[in-house]
């Protein structure tokens, strides 16, 4: 039978009894039930026995008895009579501080397992009682159970409490003084805050001086923050990641406004400090600074220190850091070293960039085998985007169909295709580039380029090669290689055939070879139908044929199909030109504008529309549009002088005009308007600069030079002008009006030449006026002829001869036109001006042979209709 435990606590005058276990084998001798203290004991084990305690057999004891039972020991009324407090108090005894030996271990305090069993809590060397031990007969409460409720005064009748709910409702919250110097500061902390996030606010919406304005206040206010705080309370309770934030940002904005030497010194209070952790991380930041400086040296130097404080964990932000450095090496020439740098980021985690960048220095070393490492390195970059089948159905469960459409065109699928695209663009750069000097030539380098591109998973890049071989064929003048390329196209598949085809009518259409751009332009129409390009090739060999209203039905499907087809729709425009169609014109141009912003000849024909409109403000206003963004073009400047001059505003005319003739001085035109405006104004000297141009640029025509001498005789300069007529007399010899200037200049002057000039003008006269009886009896002969074929049963003419002198120039619409203006101006009583003729002759008729046309001159101005006459006929199509 288990035995029952006695427990035993040593008393006074009995120290070191144990006490010995008792079974009940010991009631032999009659004792009754549980133990018998025999008579033979003496007094004083009556008085040990009263500390003996039975452990019965069965814990009857209640669970929470003791817990609310009070420990003498934490007394402190009595503290008064307690002899040695006071003395410990009166004395240093109480301040010594506890030896380190004795405090108590994690053994101290546990039970003392007895030989008996017993467990004999120890205290501690502190005097602390043990969470649950007994001490003095007091067992102390466990503080869970006490703080839960679970007491003995709960059983008296209290009620069941735990939340304290009776105490009633807490009393309301202390109201904040806005005058504390806490509640300054933390109002001055917040709006520090927002000034921060204002500022980044302004710049991700493009409006960068405002957000240094923010970023500069938020400067200021923290720094008045940093004071405030630092009056009232110790340095350490600075707010550090407020102050990091605030310069941070202020560098940002400064380097945003490309004040980068403002930006370089903040950032340089930040790395300096010592109290940033992270702050060395900011030298990436300097680095970009000097390299848009192009201090190329400080800004690899920047880099490598950013790159030595940057742990190995943050692999991606040392990878584009060593792409950086790669950058500034090439931008410094030292390609070897950019070269080390790429080929480690290829090797850690390969990236397009910098694929791509390694391609670009093994090519100005010119290594050759390099070159194709590298591009078939930068061919094994994952893409690590989803195919397009991911996004085709394969049955017909609506709700897979309908997650399809709804992530077929998401943002992310979008980021695919910028990626795959820009990696397309990578590769199609690099092959282009490396083509020609990675081999013998470059048809044998675009062949490796493709072989290998077609082991790749970029397939279908391939044949967008092969077309691209046959535009360099067309760089090189190589025509019949470019056609032989493009039409191994047409056994292939619909879309590439589509696109050879389409280049195919590009090219017949420029050798204006309008049948084999035809049926090019309908191979490739019929391989797709969805072909813009092809579309508006076959649109433009109908418009050169003449079909019009044909041309405009494949433009406007081209649109349907593919409604920023820009060519299409400004072809569109010009066939409602020709069809007379002009408002329809009109919405086309301004269609295109909307999406070609800065396209000079979009304005250009806009305002050619209303100039055919008769509105000549709105031309003027669209004209200028075009000056802004051709500001040097002289044909448009000479446009707006016209229109001022149409509409009476001479100042602003003759500016247009002389800057056309500062940017182009050849326009004969724009001369004889400034010529005119000087003799109109009285200022012939001025003039005769300009018209002595013109005799430089016309050389055989005689009418400038008259005009040169002209403006002398009217500026008074006689003795000039009697020089100028002797130079134009031996040049001229059967000019009349040189002849009649110079006996009128003799007569005035009373010079002895006088009777030696009037005897050539009579001879020259009479010789002008045989002449002019010769083509008036021919013009008669001709007419005479012509009615005699009419009356003879409508005869072809085949007999009418026509002498060669009769097609001789006999005026020239620019004589009469500066005649005409010059028969407006003052002074025409004049020799030259009244004489029978009325204007000046600008012919000049050769003594030797027949008289010489007027020349066409290779520095003539275009005029509207030759700039845009290529448009007309078709636009310069890109190669699909």
């Amino acid at each position: 039978m288990r035995p029952a435990l006695v427990s035993w606590q040593p008393g006074a005058g009995h120290q070191g009894i144990a006490a010995a276990p008792v079974t009940r084998a010991t009631r032999a001798g009659g004792l009754g039930p549980g133990l018998r203290i025999g008579p033979g004991l003496p007094a004083a084990g009556e008085k040990m026995m009263q500390n003996v305690h039975l452990a019965p057999e069965e814990d009857e004891d209640d669970l929470y008895s003791g817990y609310n039972d009070y420990n003498p020991t934490f007394d402190t009324e009595d503290l008064e009579n307690d002899i040695g407090f006071q003395q410990a108090a009166r004395t240093s005894h109480g301040r010594r501080p506890p030896v380190t030996a004795k405090i108590p271990g994690t053994s101290a305090s546990r039970p003392l397992g007895t030989a008996f069993g017993s467990k004999a809590t120890l205290t501690s060397s502190m005097g602390r009682p043990m969470t649950g031990a007994i001490q003095d007969g007091v067992s102390r409460p466990m503080t869970a159970v006490h703080a839960a409720g679970y007491t003995k005064a709960a059983m008296r009748g209290s009620l069941f409490d735990p939340l304290g709910q009776a105490r009633g409702p807490a009393p309301p919250l202390e109201m904040k003084n806005p005058d504390s110097s806490e509640e300054k500061i933390r109002q001055l902390e917040k709006k520090v805050n927002e000034l921060v996030e204002e500022s980044c606010i302004a710049n991700s919406c493009g409006d960068l001086k405002l957000a240094l304005e923010k970023a500069k206040e938020a400067g200021r206010k923290e720094r008045v923050l940093v004071r405030q705080r630092e009056q009232i309370s110790t340095p350490e309770n600075i707010n550090l990641d407020l102050t990091y934030s605030v310069l941070f940002n202020l560098a940002s904005q400064y380097a945003a406004n490309e004040m980068y030497a403002e930006a370089l010194n903040t950032y340089q209070v930040i790395v300096k400090n010592k109290m940033f952790s992270n702050g060395g991380r900011l030298k990436v930041n300097m680095g970009n600074i000097y390299l848009k400086q192009r201090n190329y040296s400080k800004a690899i130097k920047f880099y490598r220190m950013a790159l030595d404080q940057i742990p190995s964990v943050h692999k991606e932000m040392r990878i584009n850091i060593m792409q950086n450095i790669g950058v500034a090496f090439i931008k410094t020439g030292q390609y070897i070293d950019a070269i080390s740098s790429f080929e480690h980021i290829m090797s850690m985690s390969p990236n397009l960039k910098a694929g791509f960048n390694l391609i670009l220095c093994y090519f100005a070393i010119g290594d050759s085998e390099q070159m194709k490492k590298a591009f078939q390195k930068l061919i094994a970059v994952p893409l690590e985007v989803d195919y397009d089948d991911k996004y085709i159905s394969t049955n017909d469960d609506p709700h897979t169909n309908l997650l399809i459409e709804a992530i077929k065109n998401d943002s992310l699928r979008q980021i695919e295709r910028e990626r795959k695209s820009m990696a397309e663009e990578y590769i199609m750069t690099a092959a282009k580039l490396i083509a020609p000097v990675i081999e013998t030539s470059f048809a044998v380098g675009y062949d490796w380029c493709v072989e290998v591109v077609k082991a790749s998973h970029y397939v279908e890049l391939a044949n967008d090669l092969e077309i691209n071989k046959a535009t360099t064929y067309l760089r090189q003048q190589d025509f019949n290689q470019a056609l032989e390329t493009l039409k191994m196209f047409e056994k292939k598949d619909s879309r590439v055939k589509s696109a050879a085809a389409t280049n195919l009518s590009f090219l017949y259409y420029l050798e204006n070879e309008l049948a084999q751009a035809s049926n090019y332009a309908d191979l490739a129409v019929n391989s797709d139908r969805y072909n813009p390009a092809a579309l508006t090739n076959k649109g433009n060999t109908v418009f050169a044929n003449g079909d019009y209203e044909k041309a405009a039905e494949f433009y406007k499907e081209a649109l349907r199909n593919d409604s920023s087809c820009t060519e299409a729709l400004y072809n569109l425009g010009l066939t409602y030109k020709k069809l007379s169609r002009i408002d329809e014109a009109l919405d086309c141009f301004l269609k295109l504008h909307a999406i070609l912003r800065n396209s000079a000849q979009v304005l250009h024909q806009i305002a050619n529309i209303y100039e055919m409109m008769d509105d000549p403000n709105q031309a003027i206003e669209w004209l200028m549009q075009l000056i802004s963004v051709v500001p040097t073009d002289p044909h448009v400047l000479s446009k707006l002088g016209k229109l001022y001059d149409n509409e009476g505003d001479k100042s602003q005319a003759f500016h247009y005009y002389y800057e056309s003739y500062r940017y182009f001085p050849s326009n004969i035109e724009v001369i004889e308007w400034l010529g005119a405006y000087y003799i109109d104004t009285q200022f012939c000297e001025k003039a005769i600069e300009y018209f002595e141009r013109a005799a430089l640029i016309l050389p055989t025509q005689v009418k400038w030079q008259l005009m040169v001498a002209s403006c002398y005789r009217r500026s008074g300069n006689y003795q000039k002008a009697l020089e100028k007529y002797k130079v134009i007399h031996r040049k001229f010899p059967e000019n009349v009006e040189c002849l009649r200037f110079l006996v009128r200049l003799c007569t005035d002057m009373g010079l002895k030449e006088v009777q030696e000039y009037m005897t050539k003008l009579k001879k020259v006269e009479k010789l002008k006026e045989i002449r002019e009886q010769r083509i008036k009896s021919g013009r008669d002969g001709s007419a005479r002829s012509r009615k005699e074929g009419n009356a003879g049963g409508g005869s072809s003419g085949r007999n009418c001869k026509t002498h060669p002198a009769y097609l001789t120039n006999t005026g020239g619409t620019k004589g009469e036109k500066l005649s005409a203006k010059l028969k407006a101006l003052p002074g025409t009583s004049e020799p030259y001006e009244s004489s029978s003729s009325k204007e000046i002759d600008a012919s000049y008729v050769d003594p030797l042979g027949p008289q010489a046309e007027r020349p066409k001159t290779a520095a003539r101005k275009r005029t509207e209709e030759d700039d845009f006459a290529d448009e007309e006929l078709g636009e310069d199509l890109l190669p699909e």
